[in-house]
């Protein structure tokens, strides 16, 4: 009964160790939980408050608009000329979605036909790939292992595709790798696109998440960068605001229009308070976002001085709320699923396995920070007794 786009879609590689951690737990398992990027910390109590009050006024119970209204519109182009000094038309150039994972999974509906091909590069967030899937296109999936210029390999698989690609998928700072890029990258991006005619699709939704002095460039703030390309964003990190699904995306008018056109026969957008929260989120003090920048750094920096005194390499990643860690010597032999079991049964720890982020994220594990300090330093203590006489 499957379609051909289910049965192009392989089983979620990274449900099998959530099953088995919500298994131990059933059992009376202490596991620390480093394998979905859930965030635990509460939404700021500004923003809570206005949903409250929101939802406390009877006309906002009724249907909004699949679009987002236009305040939270207005706000969203507010908050780019603040952060980017990107000026934007709220009516034909911003467009609220049902998170990022939506808008990314609609657009490419809207924009693909049946064998239309995506440049995806991989490791990559699931979505990027299977939005093309799920639209009849054809991923080419392009591997860029750490080090190297990404935009190099971009370039050179536009020139060596036939058919030429559509659209190109890119995120930076990049889930799961922390990978990061500066507005240099996104210059030459722009002008392979002019040159090449596809689609920049720009995944930016841990563009606040960023430490060590990193500041994270908007595609958008390349001139002419609105003619070829498109950008996401999500409110889910910036403001721990994951269960929300509140997202939107930006940039080229045409796009813009082609997902609200989709988006008006799929569904009637965000519950109204949802949006008029989120309009808080976006113009008020941003002290909170500051806060929970810190909280991340700190976490990181246990966890990644924890591994490098057991032996574990793994380097300080500048943007995201991830630790991507390549297997312990040791283990290299095994695969990351298999290693992600393994630590689990016997240090009591969950990660996400990497190769459940595409082909290019076998031999690592994936650390999202959303265990404390001191539930950290345990998990370190546990991985410390798994590894014995060590690596």
């Amino acid at each position: 009964m499957l379609s051909n786009k289910l049965q192009r879609i392989p089983p979620y590689i990274l449900a099998k160790v959530t099953m088995e951690t919500k298994a131990a737990r059933a059992r009376g398992e202490d596991i620390i939980d480093y394998g979905m990027g859930n965030p635990d910390l509460p939404t700021p109590q500004h923003i809570v408050n206005k949903l409250v009050e929101a939802v406390a006024k009877p006309q906002n119970h009724r249907y909004s608009v699949s679009r987002g209204i236009f305040k939270l519109r207005a706000a969203i182009c507010g908050w780019y000329q603040r952060r980017f000094n990107v000026t934007l038309d709220p009516d034909t150039e911003a467009i609220a979605t049902i998170g990022a994972k939506e808008g990314i999974s609609h657009f490419m509906l809207a924009l693909l036909n049946p064998g239309d091909t995506v440049i995806v590069p991989t490791p990559c967030y699931p979505i990027h790939a299977y939005s093309v899937v799920l639209a009849e296109g054809n991923v080419i999936s392009l591997p860029l292992p750490p080090g190297e210029d990404p935009f190099q390999q971009i370039e050179a698989t536009c020139r060596t595709s036939w058919p030429k690609p559509k659209a190109v998928i890119v995120s930076y700072p990049q889930n799961p790798t922390g990978a990061v890029v500066e507005l240099s990258f996104f210059e030459r991006l722009v002008e392979l696109a002019k040159r090449e005619n596809f689609l920049i699709v720009h995944d930016h939704a841990y563009a606040e998440l960023c430490f060590d002095g990193y500041k994270s460039p908007s595609l958008l703030q390349v001139p002419g960068a609105k003619e070829v390309g498109v950008e996401f964003y999500s409110l889910s990190k910036t403001y721990n605001m994951p269960g929300w699904r509140v997202g939107f995306m930006v940039g080229n008018a045409e796009a813009v229009a082609m997902l609200a056109r989709i988006k008006s026969y799929l569904d009637y957008g965000m519950f109204a308070p949802i949006q008029i929260a989120a309009i808080a989120a976006l113009n008020d003090n941003q002290a909170c976002v500051a806060d929970i920048v810190n909280t991340y750094k700190s976490r990181r920096d246990v966890l990644v001085d924890g591994l490098n005194k057991l032996g574990w390499e793994a380097a300080k990643p500048q943007g995201t709320m991830f630790l991507w860690a390549r297997l312990p010597e040791k283990y290299r032999h095994m695969a990351s699923v298999d290693f992600a079991m393994q630590l689990l049964r016997e240090a009591k720890v969950s990660v996400a396995p990497g190769a459940g982020f595409g082909e290019g994220g076998e031999g690592y594990v994936r650390f999202a920070l959303i265990e404390n300090e001191a539930r950290t330093r345990q998990a370190l203590r546990g991985i410390k007794k798994m590894f014995g006489t060590g690596l």
